[in-house]
Parts: structure tokens; C-alpha cells; sequence
């Protein structure tokens, strides 16, 4: 599964050298590691306030979205750190900055790919991917965390700061924690309605069409 096309993906949307370098390398066991963090701590982590009901009782629609982005951010917050180096997980802290590359890449670009034009993102995996993507992006924009290339005439997302993107991520995650532990329903709504659901469709037009050049 992580060899279908992988390469062919990355070298038409990564814009650097070192990014394609790393990707190659790293691909499937960044992307695994992701899955198993996303699963076994982030799932599994985080408390809800005794007085507020299930986060499907509190949030309602918005619930599925919500904890899958907590869970993804765990996993982003942490795939960084040293610490999974020193236990012996990961064997450099590159493994974390692939899985930095692919997620950014996926959530603004490359996912939009599996939707008709004129629908909007309904999935709750991929609303929470682009919400996360979204949001790290417009907050990172004024240290030009996560810039936006043109080459071409191709649009391409370039992280410049692996630490400054962890930062941004940790910020999101305390807000959706708390959204989640208090059910602060207006709040998910928010979030998940402004950054999760509409799709830019020149970029979508775009996704499209380099990739029906992809063999």
C-alpha cells in the first residue's frame, strides 16, 4: 500500500530535493508511526469535565471530526520529539519531519483529490486533515511557517520551520482538548466549518489534473 504510486506522488507535488529525499526514505515508517500514535496515545489520551456528557452528547455532528483531530495532533505534537529516538521507535528526528511534509501536503492538496468537484469535504478523517492543515498554515503565515511556492505555474506548500509548525500544532491541540473536555459545541463548530469543510476549487482543478498525469 505505501509503495502504490508513492513515489510518483511525491516527486510531482514535494518541492525540494531533501524533501523527496526524505519522503523515500522514511515514507511508510513516518506514516505508520503517525497511525500508531494517532491510535494508542492520542485516542487513548485526554479527559472530558465530570458535568459534560460524551463528546457525541456535547458536540453531536461535530464530535467525529473533533476527536480525530485531537488524535491526529497528538500524534503531529509528538512525532517530533527526541524522545522517540531515544526509546527506539524512529531513528532520527527526519522521520518526524516526512511525516511534517506528508500530512501538510495531504491536508491542503493531495486528499482533495478523492472528491467530485462541488462537494464539500463530508469524511471525518479529511475534515480534520484539511481543518489542521488550514489552520496551522494561516496562523504559521506571519513567520512564513508554511510557505506557499509557485513553480511552473504548479502550487507547492514548503514547511521552512519543523519547530515552529510543532509549536503551531501543540496550540491547536490545547484549544480542540478543550472544546472536547468542556463540549463547547459552537466552538467545534466553528473550527470544523471554517477550516475542515469548503475546498478551494481552482486548487482542487489543479490536484485534479496533475494527478491524472501520474502513471
Amino acid at each position: 500500500y505505501n509503495k502504490g504510486g508513492s513515489v510518483e506522488v511525491v516527486k510531482e507535488f514535494y518541492y525540494t530535493e531533501e524533501e523527496i529525499s526524505r519522503a523515500k526514505e522514511y515514507f511508510a515508517l513516518a506514516d505508520n508511526l503517525h497511525t500508531d500514535l494517532h491510535e494508542v496515545i492520542g485516542h487513548a489520551s485526554g479527559q472530558i469535565k465530570p458535568e459534560v456528557g460524551t463528546p457525541k452528547q456535547s458536540l453531536k455532528n461535530y464530535s467525529a471530526a473533533i476527536e480525530e483531530t485531537r488524535a491526529d495532533l497528538v500524534a503531529l505534537y509528538f512525532g517530533i520529539d527526541q524522545k522517540l529516538v531515544d526509546i527506539g521507535v524512529m531513528p532520527s528526528v527526519e522521520v518526524g519531519k516526512a511525516e511534517y511534509d506528508r500530512y501538510i501536503r495531504n491536508g491542503l492538496m493531495l486528499q482533495l483529490n478523492r472528491i467530485e468537484f462541488g462537494e464539500n469535504i463530508e469524511q471525518a478523517h479529511m475534515r480534520n486533515r484539511q481543518l489542521i492543515s488550514k489552520w496551522v498554515y494561516e496562523k504559521g503565515m506571519k513567520e512564513n511557517v508554511i510557505e506557499k511556492k509557485i513553480r511552473d505555474g504548479k502550487i507547492y506548500f514548503v514547511i521552512n520551520d519543523y519547530q515552529k509548525l510543532r509549536g503551531l500544532f501543540g496550540q491547536l491541540l490545547s484549544e480542540v482538548q478543550r472544546i472536547t473536555s468542556e463540549g463547547d459545541y459552537e466552538a467545534a463548530k466553528n473550527l470544523v466549518e471554517s477550516y475542515g469543510v469548503k475546498i478551494d476549487f481552482n486548487l482542487h482543478k489543479e490536484v485534479k489534473e496533475r494527478y491524472s498525469k501520474l502513471n
